[in-house]
């Protein structure tokens, strides 16, 4: 009888596997973000990972449909996989409001997926964490969602970061000034391309594509690259548009005096009338979010105002704001300027197993500590206390908690501290206050 064929273990490209320290890390972003989210009454749902595919197709543009996963599933149904989480959202909200009510804010954290080339930081199937607010066109909603946005890349201690704000109807007035507005499509593709392929390139598919001439793309470039301060570019983009984009201009006008309101610092977040957003169902506010430390990633949080794309699904009006945090790029940020410390332990404390016999004394001390609120793993063998602490120092584990005869003895306890390598003997008592200074970096 033959052997078996071993199978060869391995990925598709795009798509990853997930070691222990990197979800620890990718675990802790999402919290951080749920957390803020939770503050300002966002609430979760999820929805399912295929679709019909009616429900995707047209949404986010022809890249994006040549970027879904399609097929046709077991019982003949046309099916793709989502390509982000705000569609779903949309057709989410027309199949339930009636029960939700509105205004209805909910954050969803989920697996997206896009056949679109590999790069740095961005693979086919991701990550997507996005806050959305339906069913209110109000600027408190707008922003609101920078104001999310702000906290919480604060909370993530990512260091100087700026929100770039423009307002779709500001780019449609400038194009209806500049008689561009049938070719509106074409046009911000190739202005939301500005960060990425520089403004010769820009210029050139302006007039190539989209069908601009030399002197429609030369003024469209110099409106969007204004400079100044905010108030100085919105009044410099009124006069050029001569009032087209006066609406535009009010709603972000409107958005910056919220944000002075909730006291955001001013570098935080600047006008940048370039930020179009590539996906064609935004329709006023347009963000998206830069590190300082490492600008070259691209936006790390992007999103924007989409009033129509619920109506795709119902006749009621469900317009629409709300932002994704881009995990995956954040995360290969955060890793590239030395902002996470990945670990392979989720429990902070080891217990050793120094005597097998005694295994029940150990379950026990375990147990008193995390019904104090610590995180306790416990060795399962009684391996030579070398190679429990191996182990410990190998995942990461930041204490390791000895307990041999003696201490049995003397009701004590030995906490090495697997970064210093110094050891605390303490009395078993007072274990878990020991052990939380230790944690706390706050031991003499």
């Amino acid at each position: 009888m033959s052997e078996p064929r071993i199978i060869q273990p391995r990925t598709l490209k795009g798509f990853r596997d997930f070691m222990p320290d990197a979800m620890q890390a990718r675990e802790w972003l999402i919290d951080t973000a749920r957390s803020v989210f939770r503050s300002y009454g966002y609430a979760p749902i999820d929805t399912p990972a295929l679709e019909y595919s009616e429900i995707l197709l047209g949404k986010g543009g022809t890249d994006t449909d040549r970027q879904l996963y399609r097929f046709d599933d077991n019982g003949g149904r046309d099916v793709a996989m989502r390509f982000d989480l705000t569609v779903p959202l949309a057709r989410f909200a027309a199949q339930h409001i009636g029960q939700l009510g509105i205004p209805f804010k909910r954050y969803h954290v989920g697996p997206v997926w896009r056949a679109e080339n590999t790069q740095r930081g961005r693979y086919r199937e991701f990550m997507q964490c996005d806050f959305d607010t339906i069913g209110t066109d109000s600027m408190v909603a707008d922003t609101e969602t920078v104001l999310v946005i702000h906290d919480t890349f604060a909370a993530l201690n990512v260091g100087e970061f700026s929100i770039h704000i423009n307002n779709r109807k500001i780019l449609a007035g400038l194009l209806a000034e500049l008689e561009l507005a049938d070719r509106s499509v074409d046009v911000l593709r190739a202005i939301d391309k500005l960060p990425k392929i520089g403004r010769d390139a820009v210029a050139t598919e302006l007039r190539g594509e989209a069908g601009a001439t030399p002197t429609q793309a030369e003024t469209l470039l110099a409106a969007v690259a204004v400079t100044g301060t905010d108030q100085r570019i919105l009044e410099q983009i009124g006069r050029i548009a001569r009032g087209a984009a006066d609406e535009g201009v009010a709603a972000l006008t409107a958005v910056f005096d919220g944000l002075a309101a909730a006291d955001v610092p001013a570098n935080r977040a600047k006008v940048d009338i370039s930020i179009a957003r590539g996906l064609d169902y935004y329709t006023g506010s347009v963000f998206e979010t830069f590190l300082a430390e490492i600008p070259d990633i691209g936006s790390v949080c992007s999103g924007g105002r989409y009033d129509d794309l619920a109506s795709l699904y119902t006749k009621q009006l469900l317009p629409g704001v709300g932002a994704s945090l881009g995990i995956d790029r954040l995360l290969a940020a955060l890793e590239d300027i030395g902002r996470i410390h990945t670990t392979a332990a989720s429990a902070p404390i080891l217990m050793t197993l120094f005597d097998a016999d005694r295994a029940s004394d150990y379950i026990a001390v375990a147990a008193m500590l995390r019904r104090d609120g610590l995180a306790v793993e416990v060795y399962p063998d009684g391996k030579k206390l070398g190679a429990q602490l191996k182990y410990a120092d190998r995942k990461g584990h930041r204490l390791a908690v000895i307990i041999g005869d003696n201490e049995w003895e003397a009701g004590s306890a030995q906490v090495k501290d697997m970064t210093t390598g110094d050891s605390h003997t303490v009395d078993l008592a007072d274990l878990a206050s020991q052990c939380r200074q230790l944690l706390d970096g706050s031991h003499p």
